[in-house]
């Protein structure tokens, strides 16, 4: 019977990077692991963040009983207020994505009414007719888990985002012992990471970095500018070590960095010698030679501390010539304008720049597994189906063909988000779909702040093409017009006198054209005006502009 199967909804991350969200039901239970949101693309103007749209869980929002966290980036927690404004249900996470989550909740007004409770690697807990063993992996944030669910059926292992890392700089390494147990008591389904599915071989410990970034340290005549990630806690451990080291004072600057290393601290992750960070404002106490400075940015993100800092408006990071400005990160596809714009600002400076464009040494590695390590978590689970997740759909296609050559998975399964998976203990098959799509947030991010397709198409509209109002003053007791309309246009490349005055025309023959009945009925006066004008701008323009006829009465 299907109440004797489990399924599988993907709600977003398969077809895209980001916006991870995954549904879990057996008969009235389910559970959610993660709640991720995308950053927009180009195309979504004034669109601030993108989450997944929720509608089969607030279908069945009885059912729902908590959101499971793998870790604390931000296409995984980031759309949990926009959920848990819905739906408020426990959120299940390690104790520093916790910390992340409760800040972010904090900032939507949230936080009281949540009910947060954290998990331990190691430590099985039951939701219902799940039993859930968190297993710690390594990524380039700390404290993240893969999550092994026990269900009726079998085992579901989802992997989080990973790579294989035995030499963590927290101490805290890849568990590869818990994976080989599950491999050896039999696993129904692995859901995987496709991230890099792309790179062959292994990918680099984060400890691999540290040798290039000590021959910066070594070689830096005056002040460092080290940026990276906020969230990347071992990249920030590293070059406060390597500042201690070196004889430099760190001082931290940027809201977002600032945060994390304080989350970091009172955690544990980060072990500062006493003295080592200086407050922004005592830079001018010490010599050049003297200082890193940990700075946020590494995006090009336009308000961004490096930003502001690069064109010298920043109140305490001045960069002069002669300084280095470090960017241990990757360039995220989409950021390499601006990030070229702030790059160009600091070679204008005469600042050293450095950045990972393969001449520079290993100043930075991926926090997901490359080729190998794929392999070699299949190998270990020796899962029945395998379930390709996270990525665009070529990414998902090319892991299911690599899992598929080892000979060892009974049948890869390829899905996307929407799509409904019906497991039982031999079998595994696709019952249709559930209604998906991505939710548009303005800032602010609260749900009253849905930007609705047809608004973000207007605001294309606007881009470009601009807009055009008729301003008509009518006599409220003749009904006639006052004066000459008034025609206000922006957005347009020249704006032609003739074409001002050919426009007025138009309104006024509009007006004259239409009868008494017709004129004393403003929604029908601006629409016949709107739709003359239309059709005038695009005979003699061949554009279309946002047209909003306004009626002044005197």
């Amino acid at each position: 019977m299907a109440n004797d199967k489990l399924k599988m909804i993907p709600l977003g991350g398969l077809g895209e990077f980001g916006m991870n969200c995954m549904a879990l039901q057996w008969q009235d239970d389910i559970v959610v692991i993660d709640a991720g949101l995308m950053f927009p693309e180009e195309e979504l103007l004034g669109v601030d963040i993108v989450v997944p749209d929720i509608s089969y869980l607030r279908e069945n929002r009885s059912k729902v009983r908590a959101i499971l966290l793998t870790h604390g980036h931000e296409d995984h927690i980031g759309g949990l207020p926009w959920i848990l404004s819905e739906l408020n249900v426990p959120v299940y996470g390690t104790e520093f994505t916790l910390a992340y989550v409760e800040g972010k909740l904090e900032e939507h007004r949230l936080l009281d009414n949540a009910d947060l409770i954290e998990m331990l690697p190691g430590k099985r807990f039951t939701i219902g007719p799940f039993s859930v063993m968190p297993i710690r992996v390594t990524h380039s944030l700390v404290d993240c888990v893969a999550l092994a669910i026990h269900t009726p059926v079998g085992v579901v292992l989802h992997t989080g985002d990973f790579k294989i890392d035995l030499s963590a700089p927290d101490g805290q390494p890849f568990d590869l012992q818990a994976f080989a147990e599950l491999g050896k008591q039999g696993v129904l389904a692995l859901l995987q990471d496709s991230t890099n599915v792309d790179r062959k071989g292994f990918t680099p410990g984060e400890n691999a970095v540290r040798p290039a970034l000590d021959d910066i340290f070594s070689s830096t005549k005056k002040k460092l500018f080290f940026s990276c990630f906020s969230s990347s806690i071992h990249r920030i451990r590293i070059a406060m070590e390597l500042a201690h080291k070196h004889g430099r004072k760190v001082a931290i600057v940027g809201r977002s960095i600032d945060n994390s290393t304080e989350i970091a601290q009172d955690l544990g992750y980060l072990d500062m010698p006493q003295g080592l960070v200086i407050q922004p404002g005592q830079m001018r106490d010490f010599p050049s030679e003297k200082l890193m400075i940990l700075i946020s940015g590494t995006q090009g993100e336009p308000m961004s501390a490096l930003s502001r800092a690069a064109v010298n408006t920043h109140k305490f990071a001045r960069i002069d010539a002669g300084d280095t400005v470090l960017l241990s990160s990757r360039i995220i596809p989409g950021n390499e304008r601006p990030i070229g714009r702030v790059i160009d600002h600091l070679e204008r400076r005469e600042a050293k720049v450095i950045y990972d464009d393969g001449t520079n040494g290993m100043i930075h590695v991926s926090g997901h597994g490359s080729q190998e390590e794929l392999r070699l978590m299949i190998n270990l689970v020796r899962p029945k189906f395998f379930i390709p997740i996270h990525g665009d759909f070529r990414h998902l296609k090319r892991h299911a063909e690599l899992a598929g050559s080892l000979g060892i998975v009974e049948r890869t399964i390829l899905m996307e988000d929407g799509d409904v998976l019906e497991l039982s203990k031999d079998k595994a098959s696709k019952v249709g779909k559930v209604a998906v799509g991505r939710i548009c947030i303005d800032s602010g991010g609260a749900a009253s702040d849905v930007v609705q397709d047809l608004v973000i198409k207007d605001r294309k509209n606007l881009s470009e093409d601009g807009f055009l109002m008729p301003i008509i003053a009518i006599n409220k007791q003749t009904g006639k017009i006052e004066r000459m309309p008034e025609i206000v246009m922006r957005g347009f490349a020249v704006e032609d006198p003739k074409m001002v005055i050919e426009a007025r025309q138009v309104v006024e023959r509009a007006l004259e054209s239409s009868s008494a009945e017709e004129r004393a009925d403003y929604s029908i006066t601006k629409e016949k005006i709107r739709q003359e004008l239309k059709r005038y701008i695009q005979k003699t323009t061949s554009r279309r502009p946002l047209i909003m006829p306004v009626i002044l009465e005197l």
